[in-house]
């Protein structure tokens, strides 16, 4: 859900088996990839940023690179946080509300990410308001992240996952989640992500809030 980066997933749990050697060399490469992107973004922008550059830092090959990431907004807008999210909703209680466990699992993977590494959080929100290529990708992969959001919910709930509710409410979610990044990078990163994003959570669940009379 674009938190945060690779080599840890320390929202589940309990400690998922240790991956073999080949995912754990698979996943320091991502790793690497990644974080030579992020500094070469740093130092000198995104566009002239070429994946020969970040391969040479990373110490790849530029075909190593597209082969972990097709194209460079994917080093920017992917991320691993995906599957420990889902593993965390899939592990709150079974009765507590379907919203309560949402907005658990969201501040604690954005205080996570704004306590691990603010300055890759705070780069890539720059990022996606800034390059219309990022932005582009990233609402690309809102599709298939509420896809997947939508098989938990459907899993938690009991509904049907293709059903209209359902995508919509899975959709709703990213999609807010997403604006609340745009809205902290418009903002010069000036207010707290977490507050967004529960203010997000806040919309999605009661609606937009009453005028002033």
């Amino acid at each position: 859900m674009n938190v945060m980066t690779a080599a840890r997933s320390p929202l589940t749990p309990d400690a998922p088996p240790r991956p073999g050697l080949r995912e754990r060399k698979k996943i320091r490469t991502r790793e690497a990839i990644r974080t030579a992107a992020y500094a070469l973004v740093e130092q000198q922008g995104y566009d002239a940023t070429t994946i020969e550059q970040i391969a040479e830092r990373a110490e790849v090959s530029p075909s190593t690179v597209f082969r972990y990431f097709p194209a460079k907004e994917d080093i920017v807008v992917t991320d691993e946080y995906d599957e420990p999210l889902l593993a965390e909703l899939a592990a709150r209680p079974a009765d507590e509300p379907w919203t309560d466990s949402v907005r658990y699992v969201i501040r604690k993977a954005v205080r996570l990410a704004m306590t691990e590494q603010p300055e890759v959080t705070a780069l890539r929100a720059r990022l996606m308001r800034e390059v219309p290529a990022v932005r582009a990708r990233m609402r690309e992969t809102v599709t298939g992240v509420g896809r997947t959001l939508a098989e938990a919910i459907a899993a938690r709930t009991g509904l049907d996952p293709e059903g209209l509710e359902v995508r919509v409410h899975a959709t709703a979610l990213v999609g807010g989640l997403l604006e609340a990044t745009m809205y902290w990078a418009e903002h010069g990163h000036r207010e707290d992500y977490a507050d967004l994003a529960d203010r997000a959570l806040d919309v999605i669940e009661h609606g937009l809030p009453t005028g002033k009379g």
